[in-house]
């Protein structure tokens, strides 16, 4: 009896099989790899600014603390962005007639506020208090990364909730004293043995619940 279909059509009915059931599988590992990208995720990419801010001038280079500028992260949900007359503090007397500082002499005569482009902006139904944080132990570099090594800002983590949920789990691994907070480069002997007594010392509960952070 002739072949009613070509010998290849078994080849091809097979290939189709496997698209159907691999397709699938590609498709999520594809579009999982684009999300957990700089891409999406932004981290590791540099922010252009109206002034190309270093941090690594002003913190490693100079010596800056953190608090200098952000003067509210001790005390305030919010890491405030400097105002202008804190960057003239200095550059009215050095680098005074810099022409990359001109936004900044402009805002400071105008009284209208540098357009900055924010690095890390979480969305709206979630909330982050920077105060507790600081308060509890725990580092500027935990989030922010080794912000002191950056010419230009950029994101260091995603700040996705199942990384926040891996402090909130273990905030052993990631507590340091409060007065090591704002010190970029402080490392810990035995961060388990320390982790352990701080969490205790300042009494650091392991809040998971979905109302600490969406209220």
């Amino acid at each position: 009896m002739a072949r009613v279909f070509p010998p290849y059509t078994n080849t091809l009915a097979r290939a189709g099989l496997f698209g159907v059931f691999a397709g699938p599988v590609v498709a999520f590992l594809v579009l999982t790899g684009i999300n957990w990208s700089p891409y999406v995720t932004e981290v590791g990419v540099p922010r252009d600014q109206p002034v190309p801010f270093s941090h690594q001038h002003h913190v490693a280079g100079l010596g800056l603390d953190c608090r200098y500028c952000h003067t509210t992260v001790e005390d305030s949900s919010f890491a405030n962005i400097p105002p202008v007359h804190t960057c003239m503090t200095c550059h009215s007397q050095i680098w005074k007639d810099a022409p990359v500082l001109e936004p900044i002499r402009e805002s400071y005569r105008t009284g209208v506020p540098v357009q900055w482009t924010r690095v890390y902006d979480l969305p709206d139904f979630v909330y982050f208090n920077h105060s507790i944080h600081v308060n509890k132990g725990i580092g500027c570099v935990t989030c922010h990364g080794p912000i002191d090594q950056m010419p230009m800002t950029r994101r260091a983590n995603p700040l996705w909730m199942s990384w926040c949920l891996n402090c909130h789990r273990h905030p052993e691994q990631f507590v340091r004293p409060r007065e090591a907070v704002f010190d970029m480069n402080w490392h810990p002997k035995d961060q388990s043995a320390l982790g352990k007594r701080l969490v205790a010392a300042y009494h650091i509960r392991h809040l998971t619940d979905c109302y600490t952070c969406h209220r």
